[in-house]
């Protein structure tokens, strides 16, 4: 096992699955294959069917089947982890996740726990083109009874799985796959220019700035698969251009709590979300949604969103990249919001 301080994000998973199957011995995990010696596409699950090999079960490809199945053992009293190989594919599974695990917990007449997790790696930036590089977070976003939470390297993936499972409900978690072979915060060269505080909520927020400046001219909100783009955006408009910025990343996405960032949003009065989603009904627009209603006099001006423009991904790496949000476009908005 990797010493903490140089974990990658996808050890880290590996090691909170790891630990999970450890702990709840109803607990498997499902997916296409998962078992070793593939370990699911990403090599999240490797070693695990070696040590629980009726728990960590290969499936066929059919990822409505594979969340079905899912479903009912969780009904059965159970808990169950799902891979979706990309999350492209979760649309072939809606139907089980929106029409029948969000609603099996409150249609029965009485609480039904559904102790579910459905893992999805996500995102771009690695040439896999246009159909196994969307964020489709935004579309599992308003859907009663499930929530939607994001892998992070600065969040600890063991804690917020438990958290999901402990509390009976179904939850999506979007993995960026880019941040599978990524050190975890605190043990990547080039870290050093900044720190990172915890202030909790229902979100779990993790609040990142530049070390030894206490002042925010503008806070961005982003998901944990934007973190490092984030922070070579901060980089950039502090050391060039003096902005000093606090990145708030938030392992829960949906349902979005902003209270206890009240007084970070007070003292900046500017706010930037971003996202890797397209405009329109985004994760973004209700978060600026949220905050207009509950903190609309703390701000100096309109919550401002960042997108990825509306086109199809393209596999060619330079083409991937002029179409998905990168450090230099956060660096832009932010410096246009700090000068507005």
């Amino acid at each position: 096992m990797a010493e903490p301080g140089t974990e990658r994000v996808g050890e880290g998973l590996n090691r909170a699955l790891a630990t999970l199957l450890a702990e709840r011995p109803d607990l498997h995990l499902i997916g296409e294959d998962m078992a070793d010696p593939y370990g699911g596409a990403f090599g999240v699950t490797r070693g695990l069917s070696t040590g629980y090999p009726e728990r960590v079960l290969s499936t066929p490809i059919s990822e409505q089947a594979i969340v079905g199945f899912a479903v009912g053992l969780a009904l059965r009293g159970r808990e169950a982890v799902v891979e979706v190989m990309f999350s492209d594919f979760a649309t072939l599974c809606f139907d089980q996740i929106v029409n029948l695990a969000s609603k099996a917990v409150t249609m029965y007449g009485e609480p039904v726990r559904m102790p579910l997790v459905v893992r999805c790696p996500t995102g771009g930036n690695r040439g896999y083109g246009p159909t196994h590089s969307q964020s489709l977070q935004k579309h599992f976003v308003g859907v009663p009874n499930l929530a939607v939470h994001e892998l992070s390297p600065v969040h600890d993936a063991h804690a917020t799985l438990a958290r999901i499972l402990d509390s009976g409900a179904p939850a999506m978690y979007f993995e960026d796959k880019v941040l599978y072979g990524r050190r975890r915060f605190g043990a990547a060269a080039g870290d050093e220019l900044f720190h990172c505080e915890r202030i909790g909520g229902a979100c779990d927020f993790a609040v990142l700035g530049v070390r030894g400046v206490d002042r925010a001219d503008v806070v961005v909100i982003a998901p944990g698969g934007l973190t490092d783009r984030v922070l070579g955006g901060m980089r950039g408009a502090y050391l060039s251009d003096e902005i000093a910025v606090r990145a708030v990343v938030p392992s829960r996405l949906y349902p979005f709590d902003p209270a206890p960032l009240a007084a970070l949003v007070a003292g900046a009065g500017r706010v930037v979300v971003v996202e890797d989603a397209t405009a329109g009904g985004t994760w973004g627009a209700e978060v600026a949604h949220t905050i207009h209603q509950q903190m609309w006099d703390l701000l100096s001006q309109p919550v401002r969103l960042l997108h990825a423009p509306p086109s199809t991904i393209p596999a060619a790496p330079h083409l991937e990249r002029a179409v998905l949000v990168q450090a230099d476009d956060i660096r832009a908005v932010v410096t246009a919001v700090a000068g507005g």
